[in-house]
């Protein structure tokens, strides 16, 4: 056996199944297991990881915060690397410059950025990991203006599918780097480390929120749609199709979050704030100034901890009319009271040619079906996935963060962006050491059951 720093255990080993269900985050845990798990506590310890894989011609997954709802890493067969004990920062202020490992979480990463006056657009849930958030492409607090996360990666420490360590760079692995900007699940090295650039804090956040009767869901959302281009890139808009907690019904909520100076904050949600709705709503909350951490505690408080978990989306540019009918499906069929259809108002943003992240669109449109009870999967899962496909049509792919290619297969990237990562796995990878992205057959969902007994009788 070698000689790890961590943790190396087989399966059926004490303490293996803690590993197992611990390495994924949603409470909805896949039923797959890997031959083994490396809890990797160092470099030497991934690049011993894949090595011995490699001599035992077996594949490898890798996990870093966990936060795949569907566990992308949690694979039949193989070696799990698990890299949720490598969790080091380094700020190097003066220049806006971070180092970080992929376990670390966007709010800590974010409180010690704020003492130095920084900040970065890091994932909106609190307990997302660098790692997955940046090479998925990286949709954080403010990337409207700032970009994806991933174009702030500058460069990466990575292990490669014959075990070296490389430290990469534009000039130095340029193809590694395109790669490594948006490939998501798709990449053949594992990451230990990011380079990033990291920007000036705030001078200020105001948030506003308001909250429409359920019988003015399509005009709202409509409205939504068409105000989205003329609004400041700095303005993050986003409205919710869900039950609000104190009223006895579904609603319609828009929210809005300007990152500004004390002069452009109100101009910034002046558009927001001259709907010619604005008059029905049941709750208004104007202008409140906010912080990060404000911001991830509302987040966190509609995604918990400790929940079963079925989420997906698309990408569509279509006209709002017929994303609205096709939508039906998911607008009306709210599974339950926690539940919820994210209206996600991104509008676009340049492509550039050093990054492989290419799939998005003006609107992205996305259930979250929440829930406590096994029984219940089936019921979630159909509407979170199945309820989806009437949208097809209007598609243009996902983005890899909500992805759930094994229940519903979408693309994540363009034609031309996913062709090429296959020539550079190819070369990167040419014994297909590292996973990629789940297939249909590796489903343990209740839906792929029903599917898979449909097929059968």
């Amino acid at each position: 056996m070698n000689d790890f720093d961590g943790t190396f255990l087989v399966r059926g080993a004490t303490g293996y199944e803690e590993a197992r269900l611990g390495a994924v985050w949603n409470e909805r845990k896949p039923d797959r297991h890997p031959d083994a798990i490396l809890l990797a506590a160092t470099d030497r310890d991934v690049q011993e990881g894949v090595r011995w894989a490699a001599a035992r011609d077996t594949r490898v997954s890798v996990r870093s915060g966990g936060h795949s709802w569907i566990g992308t890493g949690v694979r039949d067969g193989g070696l799990l690397i698990d890299l949720s004990a490598l969790d080091e920062v380094v700020i190097d202020a003066p220049n806006r410059r971070a180092t970080v490992r992929p376990a670390v979480q966007g709010t800590r990463f974010n409180a010690l950025l704020a003492a130095e006056g920084l900040v970065f657009p890091s994932g909106h849930c609190p307990s997302v990991g660098v790692g997955g958030f940046l090479i998925g492409g990286g949709y954080g607090w403010n990337s409207r203006a700032l970009g994806p996360a991933c174009f702030s990666v500058e460069a990466v420490d990575a292990v490669l599918a014959d075990g070296t360590l490389v430290h990469a760079t534009d000039d130095t692995h340029p193809d590694l780097m395109w790669a490594v900007r948006g490939s998501g699940p798709g990449l053949f090295a594992v990451v230990t480390r990011f380079h990033l650039r990291v920007y000036p804090a705030y001078e200020q956040i105001l948030r506003s929120a308001y909250v429409f009767p359920y019988e003015m869901r399509d005009e709202v959302l409509a409205w939504s749609h068409e105000t989205v281009p003329d609004i400041s890139d700095s303005l993050e808009m986003s409205a919710k199709v869900a039950f609000t907690p104190g009223l006895d019904r579904p609603t319609t909520m828009i929210t809005a979050a300007a990152f500004c100076t004390p002069d452009e904050g109100p101009a910034m949600l002046e558009p927001l704030e001259k709907a010619p709705f604005l008059r029905h709503a049941l709750r208004t909350a104007e202008r409140l100034p906010s912080s990060l951490d404000d911001l991830y505690a509302l987040s966190d408080a509609l995604t918990p901890k400790g929940r079963r978990y079925a989420v997906d989306g698309v990408w569509t540019d279509a006209p709002v009319e017929r994303v609205l009918d096709a939508g039906r499906g998911v607008l009306d069929g709210l599974p339950n009271r926690d539940s919820f259809l994210l209206w996600m108002l991104w509008g676009g943003q340049p492509t550039r040619e050093n990054a492989c992240w290419s799939t998005q669109a003006r609107l992205y449109f996305s259930p979250n079906a929440l829930w406590h009870d096994r029984a219940d999967d089936l019921r979630n899962e159909t509407w979170a996935h199945d309820s989806l496909r009437a949208l097809a049509p209007l598609a243009h792919g996902t983005q890899f963060a909500d992805a759930n290619p094994a229940d519903r297969p979408d693309r994540g990237l363009e034609a031309e962006q996913a062709a090429r990562l296959e020539l550079l796995r190819h070369r990167y990878d040419p014994q297909g050491l590292f996973r990629t992205y789940l297939s249909p057959k590796e489903s343990t969902t209740a839906l792929a059951l029903r599917r898979r007994i449909k097929e059968i009788a």
